[in-house]
């Protein structure tokens, strides 16, 4: 028998691509792919829980895996005071402090990526960050881009630029943002394109980092909160997978030992964002007053808790899905997994961004009535438990929300993009 066609995933060192990428993985491998994973040390283990192979790539300084965690977390933690800040306010510190690490993982990765594509000889290459790897895109198989983060990662004049929370309609927003951002970035930019110079590439205009990939491109986002834009993505190249949600181990609520038959709410401001353990105490202790149960994801901070609420459940992980899916609302901070999930099961949710694509999606909820937004931290504790209730009873909302929610899963994201991957693998083949 031949051996089967291997795939290989390279999503950024975070946990929001890299579970976007475990579903469409677990679905190419029901199709009878061969899908292996790329991975920055710091990530090493995340991927073989399930069930993938992985061959490391060094995208800095080699460090242990438990140091690359601590480096992320400590940059994280560092800029929390960052986190009160507006989107256009950030561009100067952690928006800039951002994108020169992320380059800096392009330039080291290229060091490893030739000897290691080599070594897996892959028949396709699925990469999900926000920046080019040269070696991928010379490496003579075709590969695809995945936008994991909102849909406007990939530009167009007349809808927000990438990271700037700005509402669809509000062009002065757009050019003042767009202005300030090329501003600081440049230095990091110019730096970039002699990297691509060195590695045979053309330069790219400021402020891009990356390209479209002429073999196809998936779009995470969900048609109900799509742009309208004015350059129509050609569906040759460009396809949405309307949302792409992984399976996961099923989750059992546990049992609280107050207000076990109300409303259960999620709580989680991702990985990382779970270090703002000041926010979450906050919201905890409104929450503690209130007629709901409430799961929280804590991270590596649960040490930092104590006294929890009867009405309370705190954790360090929760398998997301199978949570958001049994929730009644949900509190998060905008990443595009949380936002596409709660979408996909029609949970209404309040989006706190702090910073990337959270301001975003943040507007974006609100301005397509699928959610609400706040602000981290300008909020009273009568402002959140009113919104909270405006989640449970708006049955406008809630009807959007259940259509969004069917469409999402007639469209099944994962099986959409392995059968696009497929077709990209049988017109090479041809």
């Amino acid at each position: 028998m031949n051996e089967p066609r291997t795939i290989a995933f390279f999503p950024e060192a975070a946990f929001g691509p890299a579970l976007n990428s475990v579903g469409i993985a677990q679905a190419c491998e029901r199709l009878g792919y061969r899908a292996v994973f790329l991975t920055d040390p710091g990530m090493a283990g995340v991927y073989e829980g399930y069930g993938f192979k992985e061959y490391s790539v060094n995208m800095s300084e080699p460090m242990e895996p438990e140091e690359m965690a601590k480096y992320w977390s400590d940059f994280i933690n560092g800029h929390i005071p960052n986190f009160k800040k507006s989107p256009y306010e950030q561009i100067d510190n952690y928006v800039k402090e951002c994108w020169a690490a992320i380059v800096e993982t392009s330039i080291w990765a290229e060091k490893d990526l030739p000897a290691v594509l080599a070594e897996v000889k892959p028949d396709l290459i699925c990469v999900d960050n926000v920046i080019l790897f040269p070696a991928i895109k010379q490496f003579g198989v075709p590969w695809v881009r995945i936008i994991s983060c909102s849909e406007n990662e990939i530009p167009d004049p007349d809808i927000p630029p990438h990271l700037s929370g700005c509402s669809e309609h509000d062009r002065d927003c757009f050019a003042r943002f767009d202005s300030r951002f090329n501003e600081v970035i440049e230095p990091i930019h110019s730096r970039f394109n002699r990297f691509l110079t060195e590695c045979d590439e053309a330069p790219y205009p400021l402020g891009q980092f990356f390209e479209a990939s002429p073999h196809l491109n998936l779009l995470l986002y969900p048609q109900p909160v799509k742009f309208k834009r004015r350059h129509a993505l050609d569906p040759k190249r460009f396809q949405y997978l309307e949302g792409c949600v992984r399976q996961e181990v099923d989750y059992e609520v546990p049992q609280f030992h107050s207000q076990n038959d109300k409303p259960l709410l999620y709580i989680s401001f991702g990985s990382l964002g779970s270090g703002d353990t000041a926010l979450l105490k906050r919201i905890i202790e409104v929450v503690a007053e209130l007629p709901y149960r409430a799961l929280v994801n804590v991270g590596d901070y649960a040490s930092e808790y104590s006294n929890i609420p009867s009405n309370v459940h705190l954790a360090g992980w929760y398998p997301q899905p199978s949570v958001i899916s049994q929730a009644d609302a949900v509190i998060h901070h905008g990443g595009n997994n949380s936002f596409t999930e709660c979408l996909y099961f029609g949970k209404p949710a309040i989006i706190m961004p702090y910073v990337w694509d959270g301001h975003d999606n943040a507007t974006r909820v609100q301005e397509t009535g699928l959610g609400l937004k706040m602000d981290r931290y300008a909020w009273s504790n009568n402002d959140l438990a009113r919104n909270i209730e405006t989640l449970l009873t708006d049955s406008a909302m809630q009807n959007k929300l259940a259509a969004t929610s069917a469409h999402m899963r007639a469209q099944d994201g994962p099986s959409k993009a392995a059968a696009l991957l497929d077709k990209v693998l049988r017109n090479s083949a041809r």
